[in-house]
């Protein structure tokens, strides 16, 4: 009988060594694609965001519960008067074509439209509480999404992956989870006083945000943020000053006010610098978690009951997330196309697009 002679370099690896391998090289790969320098950033900004309207919510509250003020549309018009105030007059004091004078001569009609569609979809959502309830404004306000990325197919001629549409999947899954922890801690009690027609301005205000988030990509990829906050801003405090509805301030509904309309100027003014680094809808997932942010404060400001069910929505939309950042979008722009060229780099998950390009060009080096 001869003797087993060593393993040499050739030989064959144990299963088990080869399995474990394969899971490390996996490993290896799936950190190097979902946990790059861009996806974290785009994360950092979204949720930059989220805490944004979490604020907003948070005042809002504050003035509905304590104060007894529900008015939206003013809340909104002082927001539209910062935008006014900062960006609208430096669109007075620019020179050739960014002039404001020259802008609206040329496209006036355009960002009326934009500025009703901006103005209603603020005002639409938020009447909706009156009338139907919290469960009904959470599942509702996700029509956007799918809106969005309707208008993004036909109007900037985003393509989308596999990847994607299972990542909005996920997120909207994550949205479900966080409505059942919702309904298991008792937050449903109030059912609303006309349920369909808060539901009908749900939808009408879903599909108005998906209408202004595609503009919005459209003007400042195209042109220029500072266009797109000055003609919101010129418009919008129009539009919502004509629907105001004024009441007698105190120095604390003053101060919530002010709060609400900083943390929306703030999410105007830093939302078209991530849209221009990402996409909006990538925006819209990343915002999902706007509603735990604020679920998470009213645990000590509103006394709401905690469930583990928040924790794992969190996850889950995150992850979500982080699966639609994965992989950028292709852009199939028409041959023949009366858009404006691109007067600055604005394409979607433009950092990835970047390091997909660098890894194609190692490959063939090599």
């Amino acid at each position: 009988m001869e003797a087993a002679s060593p393993a040499g370099p050739g030989a064959p690896q144990p299963a088990s060594q080869g399995a474990e391998g394969a899971s490390r090289s996996l490993l290896r790969r799936l950190k190097s694609k979902l946990f790059t320098w861009n996806i974290l950033k785009t994360i950092a900004l979204g949720q930059m965001l989220s805490l944004c309207i979490c604020g907003t919510a948070i005042t809002s509250q504050y003035l509905a519960e304590k104060y007894k003020v529900n008015t939206p549309m003013l809340q909104s018009f002082i927001n539209y008067c910062l935008l006014f105030l900062v960006y609208t007059m430096m669109l007075a004091f620019q020179s050739g074509s960014d002039n404001l004078l020259i802008i609206l001569k040329r496209k006036w009609w355009k960002y009326i439209l934009l500025g009703v569609a901006d103005v209603e979809a603020n005002y639409l959502v938020v009447k909706a509480y009156q009338y139907t309830t919290l469960t009904s404004v959470q599942l509702l306000d996700c029509f956007g999404i799918p809106v969005l990325m309707a208008l993004s197919w036909f109007i900037l001629h985003a393509r989308y992956r596999v990847i994607h549409f299972i990542a909005v999947s996920v997120c909207l899954l994550g949205v479900g989870t966080m409505v059942g922890a919702d309904v298991l801690a008792g937050r449903q009690e109030d059912s609303g006083s006309d349920v369909l027609l808060g539901d009908i301005f749900v939808l009408l205000g879903s599909s108005l945000y998906a209408i202004s988030n595609v503009c919005e990509e459209y003007v400042v990829k195209k042109l220029s943020r500072q266009e797109f906050l000055g003609m919101v801003g010129l418009f919008g405090t129009i539009i919502s000053g004509i629907q105001l509805k004024y009441i007698i301030f105190h120095f604390f509904t003053a101060l919530l006010f002010v709060a609400f309309a900083l943390c929306m100027f703030c999410l105007y003014s830093f939302m078209p610098l991530v849209i221009k680094a990402t996409s909006a809808t990538s925006v819209n997932l990343g915002i999902l978690t706007a509603d735990l942010y604020s679920l998470f404060f009213g645990l000590f400001l509103f006394g709401y009951k905690f469930s583990g069910l928040y924790i794992l929505s969190f996850t889950v939309i995150m992850l979500g997330f982080i699966l639609y950042c994965s992989t950028p979008t292709r852009t199939a722009e028409p041959p023949e196309s009366t858009v404006p060229a691109v007067t600055s780099i604005g394409i979607d998950n433009l950092g990835l697009k970047l390091e997909e390009n660098f890894q194609e060009t190692h490959s063939v080096a090599l």
